[in-house]
């Protein structure tokens, strides 16, 4: 072999790294991210300013991260309750039209208007690139890939681990099911198998029509990456998708933003939302949203004031932030009643119908430990001083 026909360095480092880290755009690809409205100086860019990296001192998160009476409880207690879902849950068409299955974290099922949707599918044990270390499952998936079924179309919301898993994806590239996905994201499908005649990759408010429904890109508030080096050359998103009688949304991962305003105004309202109301810090506010903003984002999307049902994701599945494990579901049911709005909470795998019977009942009580319902403090700190204030008034009258 010739010093000319030896790989580069470059070459040989990258057929070292792990196939979970997938394939960075190339070629068309890249000159099609280039010419996209939201590529600038050499990334893509948020439709809102957005600190993509923990804020703050990080000794000061690491203490609270790993500290261990906080580390207790962030994990249940015992066996989080799945709905073992099967075949016969899922074998009759629903009855209003669209049926919904939460999988856990992202991963939803959608049955809309006769075609199926899964999104952000993740089966794996780990999100994380390494089958030996990351963030493990809480609980087991409720049922096997194999056993869902075929699906029309699969879509990813972006590149992270949590929401786009190699096992699952290799499974998948071997059905006929169609995959769309943000613009860049293709690289990734490509390297580990799926053809390319079955993908679909669109960049921001461009939409693809599969199978008579049709699934738009919107816009989203968070970030990208799997690799070691972050070029942020793949776009995340949010998902419109609409059939002929029903129409959905799914967040993805987002900080909140005005953009959920004029999406619904252009694709709403919808039947059900499934918005991300886990994984927030204080230490990257701009790229998560807390329950309180998930409801906000909600209202936002359906013009106003509530509308069809809220499907919190994003927790309960994965440890990825400082919070209590119960946490989102404990504020979700708060902001919900507050709002006057009806809020899905179904065990992972339990299927449901946005025009029928909604599941509301907080089965992570009987596996989680008690906490401190910080939102509710917050609340009463802000409304003591008008009281103390009154009383004092009162006194000297």
């Amino acid at each position: 072999m010739t010093g000319a026909d030896q790989p580069s360095l470059r070459d040989r480092l990258r057929s070292l790294r792990p196939d979970a880290f997938g394939a960075d755009p190339a070629g068309a690809r890249m000159e099609r991210i280039r010419r996209s409205p939201n590529f600038a100086d050499g990334v893509f860019q948020n439709p809102e300013g957005a600190r993509t990296r923990p804020s703050g001192s990080m000794l000061e998160f690491a203490k609270v991260y790993f500290r261990k009476e906080e580390r207790a409880r962030r994990s249940p207690l015992g066996t989080v309750p799945v709905h073992a879902t099967t075949l016969a849950d899922l074998a009759a068409p629903p009855a209003t039209g669209l049926r919904v299955t939460w999988l856990g974290h992202s991963s939803v099922l959608i049955e809309i208007d006769g075609r199926r949707v899964l999104f952000d599918p993740v089966w794996g044990e780990r999100c994380s690139p390494f089958p030996f270390a990351g963030p493990k499952r809480l609980h087991p998936v409720p049922l096997p890939l194999a056993s869902l079924g075929p699906v029309d179309a699969v879509v990813i919301s972006h590149d992270h681990y949590d929401h786009l898993d190699l096992p699952t994806i290799r499974s998948l590239a071997g059905t006929e099911t169609v995959f769309a996905v943000p613009l860049g994201v293709g690289a990734h499908l490509e390297r580990w198998g799926v053809p390319p005649d079955r993908i679909r990759e669109l960049d921001w408010n461009e939409t693809a029509q599969i199978a008579g429904i049709s699934l738009t890109a919107t816009p989203a508030r968070h970030f990208c990456g799997r690799g070691l080096r972050n070029q942020q050359h793949t776009l995340w998103a949010s998902w419109v998708v609409a059939g002929p009688e029903h129409r959905v949304y799914h967040s993805g991962d987002t900080g909140y933003f005005s953009g959920f305003q004029d999406i619904g105004a252009e694709h709403g309202p919808f039947d059900v939302t499934m918005i991300q109301v886990g994984a927030y810090s204080e230490y990257w506010p701009d790229i998560h949203m807390t329950p309180a903003e998930g409801m906000r984002a909600h209202l936002d999307l359906q013009g106003g004031g509530p509308h069809g049902a809220l499907l919190p994701i994003h927790w309960g599945t994965f440890n990825l932030a400082p919070h209590p494990w119960s946490e989102p579901g404990e504020w979700m049911k708060d902001a919900a009643e507050e709002a006057g709005q009806t809020v899905a909470l179904p065990r992972p795998g339990e299927p449901f119908e946005p025009a029928g019977k909604v599941p509301s009942d907080p089965w992570w009580r009987a596996v989680s430990t008690p906490i401190a319902y910080p939102w509710r403090i917050s609340e009463v700190a802000d409304t003591a001083p008008v009281q103390k204030e009154e009383v004092d008034l009162a006194g000297e009258r």
